[in-house]
């Protein structure tokens, strides 16, 4: 029997990217060999797990990348995020998209926020560059999971994306994330869960932990502190 074109019809989307390398014009590497992007696939299941993606009215899809490096101005995995965005509307029409990116692809992430699908962003040890534009990030989620001794990308700068995207219209906030590391292997359970977590708060299909709703309030001129949580006091 087929099912109501309602319940054929995708609510929601969430968008995977994974990271790379600041310079690279080759292409990924094919499968397993791309460490980057198996790096992503718990993240999938779990997100799918947590918004009923799989076999469910959720997309869940990876971004395909052209080349493994941001490659200075040419930016390459942004353009690559656009284009799978652009797809997923030809897809399944305007419905909400959350991005999750890691690294490189949180970059990616944050930099094609102003996309009109685009309802909000988690970005995992996110590549935060103190000069990379915030305006597209207006009246977008921002949530940002970091760990405190990342030695890739740094912690503090993504804490400051958190206050500048404030200060430009975001609802925004970062989850410290103590005794981890920038491949996410350490703790690697709680960065899935809390991931799929936050994307099923910001699609409204679950309840987003309280200390991250109440972040995701504060004002635009809050400081970046005040929008800093900790991972093991949220549930405190």
């Amino acid at each position: 029997m087929a099912r109501p074109p309602s319940a054929c019809r995708p609510s929601a989307a969430v968008l995977l990217l994974h990271g790379g390398a600041e310079t690279g014009l080759a292409a990924p590497l094919p499968g397993p060999l791309n460490l980057p992007g198996v790096r992503m696939r718990p993240f999938a299941r779990s997100v799918a797990g947590a918004t009923g993606g799989a076999g469910g009215d959720v997309l869940v899809r990876t971004a395909r990348y052209t080349h493994r490096g941001w490659n200075g101005p040419r930016e390459d995995p942004l353009h690559d995020a656009v284009r799978a965005l652009d797809a997923l509307g030809r897809e399944a029409g305007e419905i909400p998209v959350v991005l999750v990116g890691h690294s490189m692809g949180a970059r990616a992430a944050l930099r094609a926020a102003g996309h009109p699908l685009v309802r909000g962003v988690v970005g995992l040890a996110a590549w935060c560059p103190d000069d990379d534009p915030v305006d597209q990030l207006a009246d977008r989620d921002v949530v940002l999971l970091h760990s405190t001794r990342d030695r890739i990308t740094g912690p503090r700068a993504s804490q400051r994306l958190t206050a500048r995207a404030r200060l430009a219209g975001a609802r925004s906030c970062l989850v410290a994330i103590r005794g981890s590391d920038h491949a996410m292997v350490r703790r690697a359970g709680e960065w899935h869960a809390l991931t799929a977590r936050i994307v099923a708060g910001l699609l409204e299909l679950g309840p987003l932990p309280g200390p991250v709703a109440d972040a995701l309030g504060l004002p635009p001129d809050a400081p970046a502190v005040d929008g800093t949580l900790d991972l093991d006091l949220l549930e405190e």
